[in-house]
């Protein structure tokens, strides 16, 4: 057993028992290398990786390969998902040196931290055209004996480009005034978009949710109805393929076709929410209601599967089980009709294109060449969609008897807060007082489980223990769900706490000089850069989140300190805006917010039974540009929390609309007029 064993994560616990010599980043690794005067071999890679496995198989497995290690380099593991800042850092340096990047990232450090030669899957001996592990370390030891003056001077010149990297900003090239970035970011995603299979560019495809929600943004507010046919086409091809888990709900990680059918079958926590959000949002934009459907699978299926008995969620699913990519999830005509019966059996093989041949190595992906409304119309059968629903469920229900991908259970706070806003959202334009409930414990494990006595942050959670101080999208992502959770329920508690975590950011995270946020809080471990998140990866960029919630909050508590904030960060960013914008539609979508910022509506109920009546016609449209506040019962006659809802009342009992844009009211419209314009509103 080597130094993983008193690890929280369960990915680094997979690897306790490897014959190499690990260590956790830690102190005493480095200084381990400094005694022994080896250099560090860092492997980071994440639970639900498939080729982290293979690699882990085929070399840290492998006892030769393993001694080497052991006599030549200090090793250390790590789990990007509970050290995303380690993450950013290094696979900058993969992407530097290779051209690419991705997992397993394997980095060779100096006793600095400095990374002097990077890549990512490397097979134990050459094959693929690929170099063999075991060639790339006897180099890399000899050139460390041998040449150690070159592996230096390159270590220090690469880490400068990081340093360089890491602040990677102009203002000079335009202005944040101008909405030709918005129009040009579209007007790129139309050209990229594939008409035929929905997506942008060619296999693999990944759902991309930032670009769809910018597209639904813009076609919520524009006249351009190609921004929502693209989001639509592009959900429904997404809908209809072996990227969804038709059986048991949600969405893998991506499909590695340009169909969307045959999936990399690891189901992400972040994936799964952000597109339970895209697919309520076009719902809102459409009012179709097979969006909302495809929304709430995902929501029942994160609820059914990944939900902690703390309250909050889980992070993944596996790819493999039993040792095999997509075992769990594959079918053949036999097994299908063995569950259903002769009839009914063929019919769902017909429609989910599970045929003896197969799609995938032999067995079939469960999918949707022909929606179910057309198989109805052919086949005359109006209830076709719910006995094809009593089908699903009986063969999930066995499904479950299969062994089941290995799951990582930690909960990571960014990742938890967006699976609140999702249930939130959902539980308020979908009128689910269930899903509200979900994201209300989930929101209460947060505030509760995820907070030292400082009120600062944690970011990791497993096993009844929080650690790791929390990163700048922790604090951006929570702010965001409890704004979504005040949309939601009316309870001004939520935007408390979230002016609270916002007025921490700010403190903790934001560059006094130059403006913007770092990544990391000030007062966190010094690592050799400290970087700034602008561009969307597989989550939201940290600085996109914190402009929106910033302005968001910026109307709700009349603080011009947070658009000032949200202002300098956009400035900052006006030159990747300029020229890198399609690498950051969540940061275009908090430029389009900044720049039309100017609609609040304020409705005000009596109590909360007329706040749950009004609920699903208050939110039924998605408003990007609006800020939308409740007030229930009395409003307070001043204070900071949700100052614009300052002597807001009911008026003579009766639910009131309070309307302002461009900083004019309109009068107030109270009854049936309040009732008539918010369905005027959600058309």
């Amino acid at each position: 057993m080597n130094h993983l064993s008193e690890s929280l994560s369960p990915y680094l616990l997979q690897h306790k028992d490897n014959p190499v010599d690990w260590y956790p980043w830690c102190d005493e690794a480095f200084e381990r290398a400094r005694q022994t005067d080896r250099p560090i071999f860092l492997s980071v890679g994440y639970a639900a990786c498939h080729w982290c496995h293979v690699m882990e198989h085929e070399s840290f497995e492998n006892e030769a390969i393993a001694k080497f290690l052991n006599e030549n380099f200090v090793s250390i593991k790590v789990d990007r998902e509970e050290r995303p800042d380690i993450d950013q850092i290094y696979m900058n340096a993969v992407q530097l040196m290779t051209g690419r990047g991705g997992w397993p990232m394997s980095v060779f450090l100096n006793h600095d931290k400095q990374p002097f030669y990077a890549g990512t899957y490397w097979p134990p001996n050459e094959r693929f055209g690929m170099p063999g592990f075991s060639t790339v370390l006897d180099a890399l030891a000899k050139a460390w004996q041998n040449r150690r003056d070159e592996v230096e001077d390159h270590a220090g010149k690469m880490t400068d480009s990081l340093e360089q990297l890491a602040i990677g900003t102009d203002t000079s090239s335009t202005s944040i005034s101008e909405d030709a970035i918005i129009i040009k970011t579209t007007s790129h995603l139309l050209h990229v978009f594939d008409r035929e299979d929905g997506g942008f560019g060619a296999a693999p495809k990944f759902p991309h949710a930032t670009d769809l929600d910018l597209l639904l943004r813009r076609a919520a507010t524009t006249e351009n109805r190609e921004l929502a046919e693209a989001a639509e086409l592009t959900l429904d091809r997404m809908a209809g393929g072996g990227i969804r888990d038709h059986i048991g709900g949600g969405f893998a990680r991506y499909s590695v076709d340009a169909k969307w059918l045959v999936p990399h079958f690891e189901k992400m926590l972040y994936d799964n929410a952000l597109l339970a959000q895209v697919y309520v949002r076009a719902y809102q934009v459409t009012r179709n209601e097979r969006h909302a459907t495809v929304a709430c699978e995902i929501l029942d299926y994160l609820d059914r599967e990944m939900t902690d008995p703390s309250g909050g969620f889980h992070c993944s699913e596996d790819a493999d089980s039993e040792g095999v990519e997509g075992k769990y999830y594959v079918w053949t005509p036999e097994e299908v009709k063995q569950i259903l019966g002769e009839m009914a059996g063929d019919q769902f093989c017909r429609i989910y294109d599970i045929t003896e041949q197969g799609n995938f190595e032999g067995n079939s992906i469960a999918n949707l060449p022909r929606s179910i409304e057309s198989w109805a119309e052919e086949l005359a059968m109006p209830d076709l969609a719910e006995q094809l629903a009593s089908d699903r469920e009986k063969l999930r229900v066995v499904r479950e008897s299969r062994v089941h991908p290995g799951r990582d259970d930690k909960i990571l706070t960014a990742w938890n807060s967006l699976a609140i806003s999702a249930f939130a959202i959902a539980g308020g334009v979908l009128d689910c007082q269930r899903y509200i409930e979900i994201a209300q414990r989930a929101t209460k494990f947060t505030l509760e489980q995820m907070m030292d006595d400082r009120g600062r942050l944690k970011h990791a959670f497993r096993q009844g223990q929080s650690h790791i101080d929390g990163f700048v999208d922790d604090y951006a992502f929570t702010i965001e769900a409890l704004i979504a959770m005040f949309e939601s329920t009316g309870l001004a508690r939520y935007i408390g706490r979230a002016v609270k975590l916002a007025d921490t950011m700010i403190e903790q995270f934001e560059d006094k000089e130059q403006g913007g946020f770092f990544y990391t809080a000030d007062d966190s471990e010094r690592l050799i850069t400290r970087t700034k998140d602008w561009h969307d990866g597989s989550l939201v960029s940290g600085n996109a989140s914190a402009v929106m919630t910033l302005l968001k909050l910026s109307q709700l508590c009349d603080r011009s300190d947070y658009r000032r904030a949200a202002e300098r960060t956009l400035q900052l960013a006006s030159g990747i805006l300029e020229t890198q914008s399609a690498a950051c539609g969540a940061l275009v979508s908090g430029l389009d917010r900044y720049r039309n910022d100017s609609m609040q509506l304020v409705l005000a109920v009596p109590d909360n039974d007329a706040m749950h009546s009004l609920r699903p016609v208050f939110l039924s449209r998605f408003r990007p540009h609006a800020t939308l506040s409740w007030v229930v019962g009395e409003a307070p006659p001043s204070g900071p929390v949700v100052a614009l809802n300052e002597h807001r009342n009911v008026i003579e009992g009766s639910p009131t609309l309070y309307q302002c844009e461009h900083f004019t009211c309109q009068t107030p419209l109270t009854g049936e007029q309040a009732i008539a314009a918010l369905a005027h509103f959600s058309s």
